[in-house]
C-alpha cells in the first residue's frame, strides 16, 4: 500500500527540469533571488539605468514645460493692460470733476480736491493711486486714505491655496535655476510703489500712457501712468500701482500645482520603472546567475553539475527567446560533450582489439618453432598494424569533421555533374569485380548549395560499400530525382541486404556488419561520417532493404538501398 495523500502532493517533473537535492544550481538561484528581492538597485546596474533614464526624461520634460510656459508673461500682459485701462478711467473721472473756468493748473491751485475724488473710488485691494500736478508735484494718493471698499464679485474665488513643504522646496529650487537661466538680471526699478510712480511722471507728461515695473522686499509690482487733461491743456498725471508680489503669488500657485503633478508623475515613474526592472533585469540576472554558477562549479571541479538555464520560454519577448536559445545551446553543448565521451570510449574499445591481437601475436612469436608459424604470426601482425593505421586515420578524419564543416564556406554546385564524375570511377571499380554499374541521372542540372567535396565523400562511401557487398554478377544502381524542394539520391545493390536489427545501427560509429573474410578491412566510421555530413547540410539519410513485395516483410531481401535527401 502507498501513501495516496503523499502521492497526490508529489510534483511530476519531466525532462531537464527534474528536481535535484539541495546544493544544486536551482537551490543557489533561489537563494540569490531571495537576497535580491523585488528592489535590488545595488545589485542590478540595468535596473539603475532604467530608473535613471526614466527620471531624466521626466525631469527634462517638466523643466522644459516650466521654462517655456508663457503663463507668467500672459498674466503680466493682462495685468498691465488692466492697469492702463484703470489709470485712464481714473484720469477721465478727474477730468470730469474739473470745474469750468478752472485755473491754469487746477490740480495744484485747488480747482479740484483730488483726495476727495480718490476716496470715493472703489479700488481693489493692493491698488494705489497717485495724482501728480505739473511739473511733478504729488497732490493726492490713496496711501493712508480711507476709501470705499471694493464691491464683491460673485463667482470670483480669492482663496489662496495652501502649499506643501515639498512644493515650497521645489519652487525655491526652480526660482534659483530660472534666475541662472535668465542671467539673474533685476527689474529696472527697486523700491516702493511711490518710487516707481515718480519714475513714470516724466514720461507721462508727454501725453502718452506708459507702463513700468519694479521690485521691493515683497516681490514685483507694476504701474501705469496716464495724463490728465483740462480745458487749457495737460493738468497732471495719474499713476496706478499694484500690490507687490500679486503676480508672483499667482505664478507661484500655478507653478506649485505643476510641481505637485511632477512629484506624482515622478513617484509613478519610479514605481513603473521598478516593475519594468523586475520584469527585465531580474530574469536576465537569473539567466546570468545560472550560467555563472555552472561555470564556477565546473571550473573549480567542486561537485560539477549540469548547467540549468531557467525556462522563460513562456514569455512572448526577447527574454523568452534568449532563454530558449541558451537552453538549446546548453543542451547542444552537453549533447556534444556526451557524444565526445562516447566517441572516446568507442575509440579506446576499438583500439584495444587490434592491440590485444598484436600483444598475443608478439607473445606467440617468441615460442613459435617453425617458419610457417612465424609467417602466419607476421601476417596477423601486419594485418593488425594496417587495421590500426586505418582506424587512426578514420578517427582523425571523424574528429576534424565538425570543425571543418563549420570553417568551410558553402557554394552552389551542380549535383548531377558531381554524381557523374563519381560514377565514372566506381564503374571501373565495379567492372574489375564483375559487378554491373547502372546510373540513372537527370539530364538537367540540379543546383544545390553546400560543400561539394564533403557530399562527394558521402556518395563515394555509399558506392564503395555497395560494391564491397556485391559478388560477381550482382549490380549496383545510382539514381537521382528532384522532388519539389528537395533532391533524392539513391544507391541500390543486389547484395545480401542488411539484417533487420542492424538497419538503425549501421550509422553508429564503429559498427560494421561485414562477412568474416572482410573483418578488419573497415573501421565502421564511413556511414557515421556520411550521416554527420548529410545532417550538417540539413538533409536526411536512411537505409532499407529491397524486397520483392512490401506486403511481406519476412521475405528475403533482394539487396540494400541507401537514400540521401538534400534540400534545394
Amino acid at each position: 500500500m502507498t501513501n495516496r495523500r503523499a502521492r497526490d502532493r508529489a510534483d511530476i517533473v519531466l525532462g531537464e527540469d527534474w528536481d535535484r537535492p539541495p546544493g544544486s544550481v536551482e537551490t543557489e538561484l533561489k537563494a540569490a533571488r531571495a537576497q535580491r528581492g523585488l528592489i535590488s538597485l545595488n545589485r542590478s546596474p540595468l535596473a539603475r539605468k532604467i530608473i535613471l533614464f526614466n527620471l531624466l526624461a521626466m525631469v527634462v520634460l517638466v523643466a522644459g514645460v516650466m521654462y517655456l510656459n508663457p503663463f507668467r508673461d500672459s498674466l503680466v500682459m493682462q495685468r498691465e493692460r488692466a492697469l492702463a485701462v484703470e489709470a485712464q478711467l481714473i484720469a477721465e473721472v478727474l477730468e470730469a470733476g474739473l470745474p469750468a473756468g478752472a485755473p491754469e493748473n487746477p490740480l495744484a491751485d485747488g480747482g479740484l480736491d483730488a483726495a476727495e475724488v480718490l476716496s470715493r473710488l472703489s479700488l481693489s485691494d493692493g491698488v494705489d493711486v497717485y495724482v501728480y500736478a505739473l511739473p511733478a508735484t504729488l497732490v493726492a494718493s490713496t496711501e493712508g486714505l480711507s476709501r470705499s471698499p471694493a464691491r464683491p464679485v460673485r463667482g470670483l474665488d480669492n482663496r489662496r491655496n495652501d502649499t506643501l513643504l515639498i512644493t515650497d522646496f521645489l519652487n525655491t529650487v526652480w526660482s534659483g535655476l530660472s534666475g541662472l537661466l535668465t542671467g539673474g538680471r533685476p527689474d529696472p526699478v527697486t523700491g516702493t510703489s511711490l518710487d516707481l510712480a515718480q519714475t513714470l511722471v516724466g514720461p507721462a507728461t508727454e501725453g502718452l500712457t506708459v507702463l513700468n515695473r519694479g521690485t521691493d522686499a515683497s516681490g514685483t509690482l507694476y504701474a501705469a501712468a496716464t495724463p490728465v487733461f483740462a480745458e487749457t491743456g495737460q493738468a497732471g498725471v495719474v499713476v496706478v500701482t499694484t500690490a507687490a508680489g500679486e503676480i508672483d503669488q499667482l505664478v507661484r500657485v500655478e507653478r506649485e500645482q505643476l510641481l505637485q503633478m511632477f512629484v506624482v508623475a515622478l513617484l509613478v515613474s519610479i514605481g513603473l520603472s521598478l516593475v519594468l526592472a523586475s520584469t527585465i533585469a531580474h530574469p536576465l540576472a537569473d539567466l546570468a546567475d545560472a550560467a555563472e554558477l555552472g561555470r564556477d562549479k565546473n571550473a573549480r571541479k567542486m561537485s560539477p553539475t549540469r548547467v540549468r538555464i531557467p525556462d522563460l520560454t513562456g514569455r512572448p519577448d526577447e527574454i523568452g527567446r534568449l532563454s530558449g536559445a541558451l537552453r538549446g545551446m546548453v543542451s547542444a553543448l552537453y549533447d556534444r560533450i556526451d557524444a565526445n565521451e562516447q566517441f572516446a570510449a568507442d575509440v579506446a574499445h576499438e583500439i584495444k582489439n587490434p592491440l590485444a591481437s598484436l600483444r598475443s601475436a608478439v607473445g606467440t612469436m617468441r615460442v613459435a618453432r617453425t617458419e610457417d608459424q612465424r609467417n602466419r604470426l607476421l601476417e596477423v601482425i601486419e594485418h593488425d598494424v594496417q587495421r590500426l593505421d586505418r582506424l587512426v586515420s578514420d578517427i582523425s578524419n571523424a574528429s576534424r569533421l565538425d570543425s571543418e564543416l563549420v570553417k568551410e564556406e558553402e557554394e552552389e554546385f551542380d549535383l548531377v555533374r558531381t554524381l557523374q564524375n563519381i560514377s565514372q570511377y566506381h564503374a571501373e571499380e565495379a567492372g574489375r569485380k564483375g559487378v554491373d554499374f547502372i546510373t540513372d541521372l537527370p539530364t538537367d542540372a540540379i543546383r544545390i548549395s553546400g560543400l561539394e567535396g564533403r557530399l562527394a565523400q558521402v556518395f563515394v562511401n555509399l558506392l564503395s560499400n555497395a560494391i564491397s557487398f556485391c559478388e560477381e554478377g550482382d549490380a549496383v544502381r545510382l539514381w537521382a530525382r528532384r522532388r519539389e524542394n528537395r533532391v533524392l539520391v539513391v544507391v541500390e545493390d543486389t547484395g545480401p541486404g542488411i539484417p533487420e536489427q542492424a538497419l538503425t545501427k549501421v550509422f553508429n560509429r564503429f559498427y560494421s556488419e561485414r562477412p568474416e573474410k572482410q573483418f578488419g578491412n573497415h573501421s565502421g566510421l564511413g556511414l557515421a561520417i556520411s550521416k554527420q555530413i548529410v545532417e550538417a547540410h540539413g538533409g536526411v539519410i536512411w537505409a532499407e532493404n529491397i524486397r520483392p513485395t512490401e506486403a511481406d516483410a519476412t521475405s528475403e531481401p533482394l539487396g540494400a538501398r541507401f537514400v540521401v535527401g538534400l534540400p534545394i
